[in-house]
């Protein structure tokens, strides 16, 4: 009797301890030196345009305990007046109270910051932190953004005007120059568009760069790994009745299509002169031209999803000491680099007039890279490539006049594909291959390097310099 009276107690004795013990490991951390750990102590923003808002950051908080942690307070140092927003457990916020953080827990903190004008070209730093509070123990993170102020372009119709580089124009819900009116880009300058925005052009464009101040078409994302990626705003459309665009050292990066030139342009003279300009990363194409005319020279056009360059419902199209390289990787391209196309949709032929290649390259990493879809009740396809290195896939037949002086299927050898560096490398089969009456008249190439100081022309946009051959651009 007396050993069972003692095996109950201490049954009684051992459940109490232990629900003693269960409580103090479920209760909170209360030590005033107790520390949170973070994924980082900066959350930094590359350049944010004023007045929109920047890309969402995050980092963590993570508690290193076996027990609760009750952080007292998140804030943001300058409250409700500061360019930060938080966004802590699902709630936008500058600062919240009490919140629980379980052991061995992480919680994740959202920032974002809106930076306001300044009227001011040079960039500008907004710094704040995050505060936590816990057991009386302050940590911060630090928020770093620089800011650049912009012209804000929201869903205008321009008038005739002129664009500076003094700052950088932002196109927010797309822009359109209106019709007999003309839109002037000077040397410099850089023009950013905000997702799903187009650059509309029912009058003219002059975006007319220099080679050591190009203009520069691309998007608003300006963090290190958007640089090149594809498909971040819809491109630049000069739309029917939109004529005497010249677009000159110009750089258009990483939309769907870069330039699309639609029917209706005028006759008398080309609706798009292109020169000296490169257009790259498009998730469709580079230029896509509907039964317009195109006047190109020293042109590097790559990257592109589908077509580097389509050439479609006929039209006249000139194209010289062009180089045309895709070698898209992003998914397989089952698609020809250069299309040409002489009917609509409505099987009704558009003929196409003239398409010309002199002293061009047309290559990338397709068995093929010419494609042509007509058909023979579509009337004219009138084509000639002249002093070209093209891709093939295929001999060309010696009877075939649409081709002379050819080189068929030599790798160009370029620099640097994985850079997007097009120029030749000593050993490419394109250098003093040219046609030297064309290498006259188109006497320098992108670079502003001179054409005929040698045996002849090379071949594409770029002229081979001795002791430049192994060097990145």
């Amino acid at each position: 009797m007396y050993e069972r009276k003692t095996f109950i107690l201490l049954t009684i004795i051992s459940v109490f301890c232990g629900l003693l013990i269960s409580c103090e490991e479920e209760g909170f951390v209360d030590d005033p030196s107790v520390k949170l750990s973070f994924s980082t102590d900066t959350v930094m923003f590359d350049t944010v345009f004023t007045t929109i808002g920047s890309t969402t950051k995050k980092f963590t908080v993570k508690n290193p305990y076996n027990k609760k942690i009750n952080i007292n307070t998140i804030k943001l140092a300058g409250g409700k007046d500061s360019d930060y927003r938080l966004n802590i457990d699902g709630t936008q916020t500058s600062g919240m109270s009490n919140i629980e953080l379980n052991a061995n827990d992480s919680l994740y903190i959202f920032v974002e910051v809106t930076i306001e004008p300044n009227n001011d070209n040079n960039p500008l730093v907004v710094k704040d932190s995050v505060i936590l509070n816990t057991n009386g123990n302050t940590q911060d993170i630090k928020l770093v953004a620089w800011g650049q102020d912009v012209h804000l372009i929201n869903g205008e119709v321009l008038k005739t005007q002129t664009w500076q580089a003094d700052k950088p124009y932002l196109v927010y819900n797309s822009a359109l120059v209106d019709t007999q009116h003309t839109l002037t880009i000077k040397p410099g300058t850089k023009v950013h568009f905000h997702r799903n925005s187009r650059f509309y052009v029912a009058g003219s464009l002059i975006s007319d760069g220099t080679k050591e101040d190009p203009v520069l078409f691309t998007s608003d994302r300006l963090e290190e790994e958007y640089s090149d990626t594809p498909g971040q705003w819809d491109g630049v459309w000069l739309m029917p009745g939109s004529h005497n665009n010249v677009i000159n050292y110009t750089n258009i990066k990483n939309a769907i299509i870069g330039i699309q030139v639609d029917t209706l342009g005028s006759t008398a003279s080309p609706t798009l002169t292109l020169s000296n300009s490169k257009i790259e990363h498009m998730t469709y194409a580079g230029i896509y031209a509907q039964g317009t005319t195109i006047k190109a020279y020293n042109n590097v056009i790559s990257d592109c999803g589908e077509y580097a360059v389509a050439l479609t419902l006929g039209g006249s199209y000139e194209f010289y000491h062009t180089t045309i390289a895709n070698y898209w990787t992003s998914a397989t391209r089952h698609t020809p680099s250069l299309l040409l196309n002489n009917y609509n949709e409505e099987k009704q032929g558009r003929a196409l007039k003239k398409a010309r290649f002199n002293n061009c390259i047309i290559y990338g990493n397709n068995g093929y890279e010419i494609g042509f879809d007509s058909l023979k009740s579509s009337g004219v396809l009138n084509y000639r490539f002249e002093h070209c290195l093209i891709k093939t896939g295929e001999e060309i037949q010696t009877t075939n006049r649409n081709y002379e002086h050819i080189i068929e299927n030599e790798d160009p050898g370029f620099i640097s594909i994985e850079d997007y560096n097009f120029r030749l490398d000593t050993l490419s089969p394109a250098i003093d291959t040219g046609d030297v009456e064309t290498g006259e008249i188109y006497s320098k190439d992108i670079m502003n390097n001179r054409r005929n100081s040698d045996e002849a022309p090379d071949l594409g946009a770029y002229e081979y310099i001795p002791g430049t051959g192994t060097k990145k651009e």
